[in-house]
């Protein structure tokens, strides 16, 4: 069988760990891109002595973000990452 070299994972899923690392038990919070843009020249085939002007778009943080309400990209923390009732002694 192969060796798997792939996972992939819906937004919602990788906002709802994020919410539990940190810890997070209320809230809508949803999944958060950092864009970095800048430009520059790129060949393009098949006449590789072209160049064009081109648009780069790097992606260099992820993270999560508190919003007020719900939306179809946000989970609940109260529902994913419960708060623990402490033990009654």
């Amino acid at each position: 069988m192969p060796e798997t070299t792939q996972f992939m994972f819906p937004f919602k899923e990788i906002t709802a760990l994020l919410v539990k690392q940190q810890d997070i038990h209320e809230g809508f919070w949803g999944i958060l891109f950092e864009f970095a843009f800048t430009g520059g020249g790129v060949a393009i085939p098949p006449a590789a002595n072209a160049v064009i002007p081109a648009a780069i778009v790097g992606i260099p943080r992820i993270g999560i973000q508190r919003f007020d309400t719900e939306n179809p990209l946000t989970v609940n923390a109260a529902e994913v990452n419960p708060a623990v009732e402490p033990a009654s002694q």
